[in-house]
């Protein structure tokens, strides 16, 4: 069992207090503890962020890059050992696992090669003889809170574009995954990452999360997780009015048309459905299917969950793991009774059958109504609610009357259809014809509680940069 400690100001510090255990959710077994920091401890690693922050920026952006294609690089080899940290801690499949680790590589190397692209700009003046330049610089001391579903890679989507436009950071890991945190931490260390510009402190969100929000000294914030937690944080940072950067929970619907390639559709749902055991914000939750092949879609569809299989994915080649603890498996539990306490339908799964760890098996359920809850609200686990419609117009409603809206798909082969749907689905994302899975070079981002701001590609480096405008009255006359 490891002992992890805190990341502040280039080292690993002793910590003396109470400390987190972590479990494996496919056996339940202890296999690590990390630090509850103290507000001290959180203040201490905000303050060595300030204190780096301004050397830091100073230097090159080129230079600044080089520093984080280093620990990509580092990411690379040491890929086997943080593939079976992430694979014992979370559960993913060793396939999914493989895919995070270097997924976040390549996307350091590809957030380090906007050092020499953003720029700023040159705005024409009313006046004769002026200049007015809008320079785009850091905000200073930004902190990223992590979620626990992809913990691995949101280090990488907070830091990247912090520390490449000239911000030092300090990250709070998920208590149910922080190892690969903290061995990323020791990365850092390897690549001799000027001390102050990352900083890593575990703990718990009402001490850690909280200062991180409303500390005078921090200039943003962004949290991935929950909406409840997303609302804690704005409420904190609204002490100083800092800059919050959040993405929340989703409930991303799946239209399938009349017109579909129904096996494509099934596929790809089915992959979105279970993508990390169904524990993904960004996937299919609920799925609208037409009338005129809803049985065709219902029986396909039932049979290829069917064969998912579910175990130890450290033990053999599972198709989904456990998903991350006892609260989310009651929580499961809880609303497939719900539903069908109203008339719902399992038509696959919803039984557990392997009590070893938190495992849940893929699930089908029909005889909803749009209005159910389990049509509205976030379940994160490999469950999919089916509701049949008559017409687009139905479908196009029902898909955006949801308090959330992060991402949307459609299966179509309708030109017509796949233009009004890119027009009138009001979700930050909208995949056609695919599974629900994000481009590095895309943007991130969602509409209503699914949070604020964005991540990812241009734009979300670009949440990381202030606006600078500087007007210059040159009057001098040339002789």
């Amino acid at each position: 069992m490891k002992t992890y400690q805190n990341f502040i100001n280039g080292e690993f510090i002793e910590h003396k207090g109470e400390f987190i255990k972590v479990y494996n959710p496919a056996t339940k077994e202890h296999i690590s503890s990390i630090p509850s920091a103290s507000l001290q401890e959180t203040q201490d690693a905000i303050m060595a962020a300030k204190i780096a922050q301004k050397s830091w920026e100073m230097k090159p952006a080129i230079e600044r890059a080089s520093y984080i294609r280093k620990i990509a690089e580092l990411i690379r080899k040491n890929a086997k050992m943080l593939t079976d940290t992430l694979m014992q801690e979370q559960g993913k499949t060793r396939t999914l696992a493989e895919i995070e680790i270097n997924f976040t590589a390549d996307y350091m190397d590809y957030m380090s090669e906007w050092a020499r692209r953003y720029e700023g700009e040159i705005i024409q003046s009313d006046r004769a003889n002026e200049q007015i330049f809008l320079f785009k610089q850091a905000i200073g001391v930004t902190t990223g809170i992590l979620p626990w579903n992809f913990p691995f890679f949101l280090i990488a989507r907070k830091m990247a574009p912090a520390l490449i436009t000239g911000n030092t950071i300090v990250i709070k890991p998920s208590s149910e995954t922080p190892n690969n945190a903290y061995e990323f931490a020791k990365l850092v260390q390897q690549s001799n990452l000027p001390n102050g510009v990352f900083n890593l402190v575990g703990g718990k969100g009402s001490v850690v999360g909280h200062e991180l929000a409303s500390n005078p000294n921090v200039g943003m914030v962004s949290l991935t997780g929950s909406v409840e937690s997303g609302v804690k944080i704005m409420e904190a940072a609204a002490k100083n009015i800092i800059k919050v950067s959040l993405e929340l929970g989703g409930k991303a619907p799946a239209i399938v048309c009349k017109d579909a390639d129904i096996n494509l559709a099934v596929e790809a749902i089915k992959a979105s459905r279970i993508c990390n055991n169904g524990q993904v914000c960004n996937c299919a939750e609920r799925a609208y299917i037409h009338t005129s092949v809803y049985d065709e879609f219902v029986d396909k569809f039932s049979q290829a969950m069917s064969k998912v299989s579910v175990g130890n994915t450290m033990q053999g080649d599972f198709d989904m793991g456990p998903l991350v603890n006892q609260a989310g498996v009651d929580n499961a539990l809880a609303m497939l009774n719900r539903a069908t306490q109203s008339g719902a339908k399992i038509e696959v799964g919803g039984k557990i059958q392997n009590t070893d760890g938190y495992f849940f098996p893929a699930t089908v359920v029909t005889g909803v109504k749009h209005s159910d809850e389990i049509m509205q609200k976030e379940i994160f686990a490999p469950i999919l609610p089916i509701v049949k419609f008559d017409t687009l117009d139905e479908a196009i409603d029902m898909a955006n009357d949801c308090e959330y809206g992060l991402t949307s798909s459609i299966y179509t082969q309708n030109l017509d259809v796949a233009m009004r749907a890119c027009k009138e689905i009001k979700f930050g994302e909208t995949y056609i014809n695919r599974e629900n899975f994000e481009a590095m070079q895309g943007f991130h981002a969602g509409f209503r509680k699914s949070g604020i701001g964005g991540a990812d590609g241009k734009h979300g480096l670009e949440e990381y940069l202030a606006t600078h405008v500087v007007y210059i009255q040159h009057n001098l006359k040339i002789q």
